[in-house]
């Protein structure tokens, strides 16, 4: 069973997607407190730093948030291919449209970017750039094709687009009816360039529930249960804006609550715990760090049936299926390091890096696999846009400040 779940009560929602009867994405948030990323502000710059090549941006956040320099360059710039300093881009006091790319964590503020995007259900607007791209899990060449005509034909004023994975097979009319959506709604936001007020929000992203049923809803997906009416009437009315019908799928059940869901509540558990026990026996180890995610792989209990090499490698495969679905259940970004049980034989060093690179496909945000590196720990970096699960669910101890020990007063 695949479904995708909207646990909308007591002002919070709770959006998940189960694939195969088990968990493998988790949001939560505060309806009061919503997150910021693919929010659209008029900011006001508050200092630029050369230093740091970059400028502080007041968005009505809590924390100024923090423009790169490259995320800074004009249009007519960003292709030059030239250096430029942020202080030949952008000055202090100057108002600029802003958008955030990533959410604010511990004492950084946001994340944010002049290089507005406009993600659709079939493909992202993309006016800062006049290219068309198109998702690299779409392989077809001849349906890369069509797709780069069908762009050719339907771009306005040199604006781009990228073409997302569930654009593949769908007809020219509704892409270019999504297309001009898009165009529309940031043709309004360039219209509230010169006005005050002075941070505002001029473009906010749609409820957690939309994007996720946007981002992820496939043929695969059996239903959407929802238990909130207010909920489920704003999508059925989403339906109306967008070209991307999914309401024949909808199910209201007022009476649905994660809370008495056993599976789900067992999935989250493990997902905030260190271990993560494999069926064969053995077991992965997950540890979050500022720097980055270290993954280790063990044999545990299982010892096999036939030979050390053929249990290291059964235990590595079966680790590459658990280890891709606890980094997408987890939301981990940034650099992951992966410590397989040592192989000897590269071809079972080839089968295990091919399984994990085709578990790591099912993710819609790309992980991508840099390097096995020669004490055999495998790299991979992934896009972090968002908290991950474990930050939104602790916080750190105030005894041992998240060293995950304590002082022995007997030394």
């Amino acid at each position: 069973m695949n479904y995708i779940f909207i646990d909308s009560d007591h002002g919070f929602d709770r959006v998940g997607i189960v694939e195969d009867s088990r968990l493998v994405e988790f949001h939560s948030e505060e309806r009061s407190n919503q997150k910021l990323v693919g929010n659209i502000y008029r900011g006001r710059v508050i200092n630029v730093l050369q230093g740091m090549e970059a400028a502080f941006v007041d968005i009505g956040d809590n924390k100024n948030a923090y423009l790169y320099v490259k995320e800074a360059l004009t249009r007519d710039l960003l292709y030059t291919h030239q250096r430029y300093k942020i202080s030949e881009i952008i000055k202090s006091g100057q108002d600029s449209i802003v958008q955030v790319i990533k959410e604010p964590s511990g004492s950084k503020g946001a994340k944010v970017t002049t290089h507005i995007e406009i993600p659709g259900r079939y493909l992202v607007f993309t006016p800062f750039s006049d290219r068309i791209n198109i998702s690299r899990k779409i392989g077809n060449p001849i349906e890369i094709k069509n797709l780069k005509e069908i762009g050719s034909r339907i771009i306005k004023d040199d604006m781009g687009i990228i073409f997302r994975t569930a654009s593949e097979g769908i007809d020219e009319s509704i892409l270019k009816e999504e297309y001009d959506i898009l165009y529309n709604i940031y043709i309004k936001i360039e219209k509230e360039r010169n006005f005050l007020p002075c941070p505002k929000l001029i473009y906010k992203e749609p409820d957690l529930g939309y994007q996720i049923v946007r981002d992820s809803y496939n043929e695969n997906i059996d239903k959407i249960i929802v238990n909130n009416r207010d909920v489920y009437d704003n999508l059925i009315l989403m339906e109306e804006h967008y070209p991307f019908h999914f309401s024949e799928k909808m199910e209201y059940n007022k009476d649905f609550t994660i809370a008495n869901e056993f599976q789900i509540q067992g999935d989250i558990k493990e997902a905030l715990e260190r271990i993560v026990k494999l069926r064969s026996g053995g077991y992965i180890v997950i540890d979050e760090t500022e720097a980055f995610t270290a993954i280790d792989v063990n044999t545990g209990k299982f010892i096999g049936t036939s030979s050390l090499g053929d249990t290291i490698l059964k235990t590595n495969i079966e680790a590459t299926e658990e280890i891709a679905r606890q980094i997408r259940l987890r939301d981990i970004g940034g650099i992951i390091i992966v410590d397989f049980i040592d192989m000897k034989n590269n071809d079972d060093i080839s089968l295990v890096l091919s399984t994990l690179k085709r578990c790591l496909r099912k993710d819609r945000i790309k992980t991508n696999i840099i390097d096995i590196t020669k004490l055999g720990l495998v790299e991979l970096t992934r896009k972090k846009i968002r908290r991950s699960l474990s930050t939104d669910f602790y916080i750190k101890c105030p005894s041992c400040e998240g060293k995950g020990s304590i002082l022995n007063i007997k030394k």
